[in-house]
């Protein structure tokens, strides 16, 4: 077991009409003025704002909106958000949707109490610990951005074209999330099946690694990857199951709030193949992601057959073959695959965007993720740039 340290700072209000309570919980902290910031009509179409609006009105609170938030959420808006905070005396931000709405009010929350230029931040040019206060209300289980210390935006740059980054702190934590489960009943099946994806991948780029002796973190990482396997496709049959979309959403703070990678050092090399992906195509996230894992997983699992194995007897009840353990590993990326199929998420790069890439755009979808990472990513088994390119090919 390696050394951690491990810092969950959000209060979590979980639970019925659980997004009520923020007016209460802003104003009990002092604040005077907060950014309401969202994506997308939904929220106003089915009265969530309003509902919002009142809880701070009911408190004292005065507030401006900024909707506008699309998924992979734009540095430029963030840009905006910080102009119209320091125009309107905000104190406080409050992110209401799903990852991209957590993430963009974080990047608003760093732009506006640092003095250098937001992007600096997202291209590795600049640090900072200090970040405008942030609450949030989840609507999507998915990123648990709401628990996190990431925020991951899309940037358009002049001299490298779009780019997907991040800047992880723990400063970025909000200091509180209300997440009530109800609140994603209405969500689009792709939304439900892509954000469940996303859950299961936050814990299996932290538990699948190369780290011994991490048996407590790897039997959480195991019942949580159990429990959303079966919570989406519980949810998908019966969007209206609020114990499947109460574990849903809970599991999907869990596995990004750092609890199951305690133990271990990774880098996300799945997440940084799926992020090229989202910055050329606007991929969906968790999609993007479904749609390269089992092509990165055959590319690298015999760098430790055993760790895939029991992933797959763990995780997907795959029989273990003792006489050939690789039959077992590869066992369980199909499973991963067929599972991926049942929920409706492409297992392919030609199905999640309809065409298939040409080999420019290949080499340089591989050679920005491989500068993500100095040259190469990937603690388990280290991936040069033609590695990747290998990898975005076998998943065509």
């Amino acid at each position: 077991m390696e050394d951690f340290e491990f810092y969950t700072p959000t209060k979590v209000i979980f639970g019925k009409n659980a997004e009520l309570q923020i007016g209460r919980e802003i104003a009990s902290r002092g604040y005077k003025k907060v950014l309401v910031h969202f994506g997308g009509t939904y929220l106003r179409e089915t009265g969530e704002i309003d509902k919002i609006h009142r809880s701070l009105e009911d408190a004292g609170l005065s507030y401006v909106d900024l909707g506008g938030v699309v998924p992979n959420p734009r540095l430029s808006l963030a840009k905006e958000g910080v102009d119209l905070c320091k125009k309107e005396g905000v104190d406080f931000i409050l992110g209401v949707g799903g990852g991209s709405a957590i993430d963009s009010s974080k990047a608003i929350a760093y732009g506006l109490v640092n003095d250098f230029p937001l992007e600096d931040l997202f291209l590795g040019k600049e640090k900072t610990d200090k970040i405008a206060p942030i609450g949030c209300i989840t609507t999507i289980a998915a990123t648990g951005s709401e628990t996190s210390n990431s925020t991951v935006v899309t940037i358009e740059t002049q001299d490298q074209g779009i780019l997907k980054r991040s800047y992880n702190h723990d400063c970025a934590r909000p200091l509180f999330a209300a997440m009530n489960p109800e609140l994603t009943y209405t969500l689009p099946v792709y939304q439900t099946a892509s954000g469940a994806a996303d859950i299961m991948m936050h814990t299996m780029e932290r538990y699948i690694t190369q780290a011994k002796n991490v048996e407590l973190s790897d039997r959480i990482s195991e019942g949580l990857l159990v429990t959303v396997r079966e919570a989406a496709l519980k949810a998908l049959t019966d969007p209206r199951d609020y114990e499947a979309r109460a574990n849903l959403m809970w599991a999907g703070s869990l596995s990004h709030n750092g609890l199951t990678g305690t133990g271990r050092i990774n880098d996300f090399p799945v997440h940084k193949i799926g992020h090229e992906l989202s910055a050329m195509f606007d991929a969906t996230h968790g999609a993007s992601l479904t749609a390269t894992w089992s092509a990165w997983a055959k590319v690298v699992y015999k760098s430790n057959p055993a760790r895939f194995a029991r992933f797959a007897v763990k995780v997907f009840g795959v029989e273990m073959n003792f006489d050939d353990m690789e039959k077992t590993a590869l066992a369980g990326i199909e499973a991963w695959d067929e599972w991926c199929r049942k929920i409706g998420m492409p297992t392919s790069i030609t199905d999640l965007l309809g065409k298939t890439p040409s080999e420019a755009q290949m080499e340089e979808m591989a050679e920005k993720a491989a500068a993500t990472g100095g040259g190469t990513i990937g603690l388990f088994h280290r991936l040069t740039k033609e590695d990747l390119v290998d990898i975005y090919k076998k998943a065509l």
